[in-house]
């Protein structure tokens, strides 16, 4: 069966790219060449915090690092996240990946 991708637009970067279902958005992100703060990779540390402007996501674990009001808000972690439908996402610190 074929892996489900969406379509994951940083913002105010603008970069695009696609992330599959079974791979967190951090994972997806690194993937496409893109670099985004993070530390812990297990949605405690929230260094990775940043905030879902649309979309849906999902979580590998049951209650990420987040209170129910940064929920609320619009926060995620996407070191746990999974995306669920296309997304627009607000990562002020992304930047693309230089190999030189």
């Amino acid at each position: 069966m074929p892996t489900v991708s969406h379509t994951i637009t940083l913002l105010p970067l603008g970069a695009s790219f696609s992330a599959p279902e079974d791979a967190t958005l951090l994972q997806a992100l690194e993937a496409a060449g893109l670099d985004a703060p993070s530390s812990c990779r297990n949605g405690t540390c929230r260094t990775c915090i940043c905030r879902l402007q649309q979309g849906t996501v999902a979580y590998t674990i049951e209650w990420p690092g987040l209170s129910l009001d940064e929920k609320r808000e619009g926060y995620i972690l996407p070191c746990v996240a999974l995306a669920r439908s296309a997304l627009v996402v607000d990562v002020p610190l992304a930047r693309w990946l230089r190999f030189d």
